[in-house]
């Protein structure tokens, strides 16, 4: 069957649709409301919020489209009264949630919240104060790579990075702050850039809410303290929020994190009628046990929850300074938003132990200290062609990075040598055009074109043969059909191509920071092409359900290491698959959902360079397992499924319980290391008191699965390896090749599951 699908997928490779994603506002309270239906095309509202006349009011169909279901319980979350305007899906994996939907899950992590995007795993495999991992649609995202998120129109993922292209750390955000999160999947929105080629997802944040605070304690030394307010100041409202965390975890080497976060934003009018101002500042510190060789456990060498390097950790801060603004008239909307933000990061890490230096240990250090700043307009058109109305939307998107990186051995934390430094500048114009032609009232097609021009500069301190200046352009095709609704369903079609930008250092690269060898540049924009087919229904009342089938090509998955400083060049790769999302709300207390993913991934062509590899490494099977030549992407995830049930009205008591499933997952192009299943279930209790006071537990991993988290396989080496002994001896020359030396022992490298844990929160609402 994915055969086929692949086939007719393989057909629509064309051209993408419009970009209308607008917040959904989070309602008060905990009542699971039933879904709700807007008449498309929306009505726009004035500045005093009052409708204007359609002029196609005589002529309206009563034909309807088929809009996200309404905020269900808030699990604690604040509320914020106003609500925005909610504009027709444009593809069947389009997907908006109010932050009361978000807050009624229990969650660990900020980044978690995130879960709610069908078919996406937020994980961890270090310390808490490090950006998470994701994985969508097949991809391992690692720390956000063709993932692209922002928080109130300020981009999260960070180009050119000291860890990893896209990096997306979101640990400045509060959860309870959160109005909206809308979800988008695949290159088929012209007003999506950079990152988005697999999603784009997009939070935004409430305007005003009920004073309130709470106080959360548990396992492992959780500590949690928050509090919000917002009062009217002159004609807006001016919101104040805090929050201050500190968690050890379950490992031998305590994280010891210790963060502190806060918001002040200033807002009048609405989302689609005002403007606001927004001030983050976010500082964070942390010990992290890093994942570790699964030889090293079962031999005892360790324990399960235990560090090789118990020096490795991190600390990061980010303030930013951010405003929106937008206008809604009866003739169009306009909008507009700036950010500038100052980032610094500094993370000790040691993942391959003995295998560079068996003395003082492999070690690095990788510093990123930024600012960024961008400023985005669009308007939109309400028009008519040929009597039929139509809606263009015309955008412009620009940033612009100033970046210092650095990366250098290090021992225990203290500086040993350095692998290189540089200074980049880098810098973005994109420009947008989106057209929504209403042909009938059952069918509209979305077209839609950008183009992104590239610039940077690099300046290697400790390599002048990597220092250059380049630029790049690229234009992306977008098109889309929506048919429907029939029998309260509607039938989607959606292409378009898409790009992720490559680190600059390794677009200018030309020898290995480490040894001088050469190597080969890496291209600065990456082309990527996508379709989709499927189908949202409601024909069941209560039950919101979409089936989507999905076909992903990207030229190269190209990355910049990091963790070597240097360019790592893969093949190209194809993925396809088919997700199923169901959202059933049957009563006003009770909401259940079902989420699957089911994806196939593969790279296509052949790696000569592999099958080098493994012919050098003969004879040491230790070092050669898993070293084959194959099509299999490393980390991509074949099953990702989740399961929901949340209970409970505006008072009295409240639950919710989740399990999320994280298939296996090839490690290695030849398949020969395979991660295991990860299964979690988490759950929630609480009563909400008639004062608005509340008092709730969580409880994570309730089945204390003993999984991994995360896995990988790669080369490593431990004294206690045999062929440390043949690549360092105490006395004379090594007996092993220096490829198997420099490969290592190859082995299944994991982070643990948390053990079960339990969270108490105490909330008071004044």
């Amino acid at each position: 069957m994915l055969f086929r699908v692949e086939i007719v997928l393989a057909g629509l490779m064309a051209v993408v649709p419009d970009a209308a994603a607008q917040d959904v506002a989070a309602v008060a309270g905990a009542t699971a409301l039933p879904p709700v239906e807007v008449i498309a095309p929306q009505p726009r509202r004035d500045a005093g919020n009052r409708p204007k006349p359609s002029a196609e009011r005589g002529r309206r169909s009563t034909r309807r489209a088929i809009a996200p279901p309404a905020a269900a319980g808030d699990g604690g979350s604040a509320a914020n009264a106003s609500t925005a305007t909610q504009a027709p899906i444009s593809s069947s994996s389009e997907k908006n949630v109010s932050g009361a939907e978000v807050n009624a899950w229990p969650f660990s992590r900020p980044a978690e919240a995130l879960e709610v995007v069908p078919g996406l795993i937020v994980t961890q495999h270090s310390g808490d104060g490090k950006a998470n991992q994701y994985f969508l649609r097949g991809f391992n995202l690692d720390h956000g790579t063709d993932l692209a998120i922002s928080v109130d129109g300020m981009p999260v993922n960070m180009r050119t990075h000291a860890h990893g292209q896209g990096y997306a750390d979101l640990n400045f955000l509060i959860p309870e702050l959160i109005r909206s999160v809308n979800i988008r999947k695949g290159p088929y929105f012209a007003d999506e850039g950079d990152f988005s080629s697999v999603g784009a997802v997009h939070v935004s944040l409430l305007d005003s809410v009920k004073t309130m605070a709470s106080i959360t304690a548990g396992s492992f030394g959780y500590r949690r303290g928050f509090g919000v307010t917002s009062t009217k100041l002159g004609e807006g409202t001016l919101l104040i929020a805090g929050e201050a965390n500190s968690y050890n975890g379950p490992w031998d080497n305590p994280d010891g994190l210790r963060k502190l976060n806060g918001v002040v934003r200033y807002s009048q009018g609405t989302a689609t009628d005002g403007f606001s101002l927004t001030g983050m500042a976010y500082a964070n510190k942390w010990n992290s046990t890093d994942q570790i060789p699964s030889r090293a456990v079962a031999s005892g060498e360790i324990g399960l929850f235990g560090a090789l390097d118990p020096s490795d950790g991190g600390n990061s801060s980010r303030f930013s300074l951010s405003g929106r603004w937008a206008q809604t008239g009866e003739g169009g909307s306009s909008k507009a938003n700036f950010y500038v933000i100052r980032s610094s990061l500094n993370l000790w890490n040691d993942f391959t132990y003995l295998l560079s230096d068996p003395v003082s240990g492999d070690q690095f250090h990788q510093h990123d200290d930024r600012v960024l700043g961008g400023i985005n307009a669009s308007h939109t058109f309400k028009s008519r062609f040929a009597g039929l109305p139509m809606e263009t939307e015309i955008g412009v998107q620009s940033r612009y990075d100033d970046i210092r990186l650095d990366l250098s051995n290090t021992v225990r934390r203290q500086f040993l040598s350095p692998i290189r430094s540089d200074a980049v500048r880098e810098g973005s114009v994109g420009l947008f055009v989106q057209n929504t032609l209403h042909w009938t009232d059952w069918l509209r097609t979305n077209v839609g074109w950008r183009g992104d021009f590239y610039q940077t500069s690099v300046n290697s301190f400790f390599t002048p043969a990597n220092s250059d200046s380049a630029n790049a352009f690229i234009g992306s095709p977008k098109f889309g059909v929506v048919l429907g609704p029939f029998a309260r369903t509607e039938f989607f079609i959606n292409a378009g191509e898409g790009f992720h930008s490559n680190d600059a250092r390794g677009v200018m690269i030309t020898e290995s920071p480490g040894d001088g060898s050469p190597l080969q540049a890496s291209p600065f924009l990456v082309r990527t092409k996508g379709a989709e087919i499927g189908l949202r229904t409601k024909m069941i009342p209560g039950l919101t359900s979409a089936v989507s089938l999905f076909l992903l090509d990207s030229a190269s998955e190209i990355l910049f290491v990091g963790d070597a400083g240097d360019t790592v060049a893969s093949r190209p790769s194809r993925r396809y698959g088919i997700e199923w999302t169901n959202d059933y709300r049957p009563l006003s207390w009770l909401s259940l959902e079902g989420d699957i993913a089911v994806t196939h991934a593969r790279f296509r062509g052949d790696d000569p360079d592999q099958a080098a590899l493994y012919a050098s490494l003969a004879g040491f099977p230790a070092a050669q397992i898993g070293n084959a030549p194959g099509s299999y992407i490393p980390g991509a995830p074949n099953v990702i499924a989740s399961a929901g049930i949340t209970l409970g009205e505006k008072t009295g008591w409240f639950s919710a319980l989740r399990y999320r499933y994280f298939g296996p997952r090839p490690l290695t192009e030849d398949g020969a290391f395979v991660s295991p299943a990860t299964g979690l279930l988490n759950g929630r209790l609480g009563y909400r008191f008639d004062n608005g006071w509340r008092i709730q537990l969580d409880a994570f991993n309730i089945l204390n699965s003993r999984s991994d988290q995360i896995s990988y396989a790669y080369g490593s080496l431990l004294r206690s390896d045999a062929l440390f002994a043949m690549c360092f001896p105490a006395a004379g020359l090594p007996t092993a090749p220096s490829a198997v030396c420099q490969t290592g022992v190859m082995d299944r490298v994991l982070h643990p599951v948390e053990p079960l844990a339990i969270r108490l929160t105490v909330e008071g609402q004044f």
